[in-house]
């Protein structure tokens, strides 16, 4: 069956000096939704950090998310725009925002902050990861609205053809990592914690995330169009997917330790 995109603009709000966007209203969502559950896993787990400290590490996450994120998206996607032209780095209204990028931002501010409030850092770390699913999830969809990240044109019987694209059937990747990288991987993750919440291996979560996060990435992207300007590594791989090893044998090592 193939479908038509609904036409949405990804504008939800024009003030005339300044924009508000799906994706930017996803990233506030995911951060308000993500520290009130962190709260509720927090308390029904080990507790070893308290509503105040969750309330001022919810700054630190915007910062690493949103540095990262962008300095991770000019540095692995837009290497040569970057040499010609540094200031681009700053250039966040031209849009452009890694994954990646932001998952190492976001594991430097727990890093720092549990290093400050004397925490662990991987329990930090595991309940960060058992909420990132939301963001994972929202994020997808705002990327299905902007008609970005999309598929690869394809023969199967569902599809979807993006009009401001082209009139060929295209994978609905964005679709496909809202449910695999949002709902399922969230699934994977609490079905794990909800068994032994208060007595869990502290980092398998964590690791969880890894191992399933890159799994599922690695195989999306071969339903995904590849970046026009990278184009294929080694005429096989996508720069995503390179990006996805480490995350993997990271998180392997991680639950082998534990």
């Amino acid at each position: 069956m193939i479908f038509i995109q609904p036409s949405i603009s990804p504008v939800i709000l024009s003030l005339g000096f300044v924009d508000i966007r799906w994706y930017s209203l996803a990233y506030i969502f995911a951060f308000i939704l993500g520290s009130y559950f962190i709260k509720k896993i927090n308390k029904i787990s080990y507790k070893i950090i308290t509503n105040d400290e969750i309330d001022k590490f919810l700054i630190w996450a915007v910062i690493g998310v949103i540095l990262g994120g962008r300095i991770g998206y000019v540095l692995f996607y837009q290497t040569n725009l970057f040499f010609k032209r540094p200031s681009y780095l700053l250039e966040i209204w031209n849009g452009g925002m890694s994954f990646h990028g932001g998952l190492i931002g976001m594991i430097l501010s727990i890093y720092l902050f549990s290093f400050k409030y004397k925490i662990s850092f991987l329990y930090l770390s595991d309940l960060v990861s058992l909420v990132a699913p939301i963001g994972l999830f929202l994020g997808r969809i705002s990327n299905f609205i902007n008609t970005e990240l999309y598929g690869r044109v394809t023969d199967f019987n569902f599809a979807i053809i993006y009009p401001t694209i082209d009139n060929n059937p295209r994978h609905p990747s964005q679709l496909y990592e809202a449910l695999f990288e949002g709902i399922i991987l969230f699934m994977i993750m609490l079905v794990y914690f909800k068994k032994k919440p208060k007595s869990y291996s502290i980092g398998n979560i964590s690791a969880l995330f890894l191992i399933f996060y890159s799994t599922f990435r690695f195989l999306i992207e071969y339903l995904r169009e590849p970046d026009y300007h990278l184009g294929l590594i080694f005429n096989y791989l996508t720069m995503g997917q390179l990006l996805c090893v480490p995350l993997f044998f990271f998180g392997v090592l991680i639950f082998i330790r534990k």
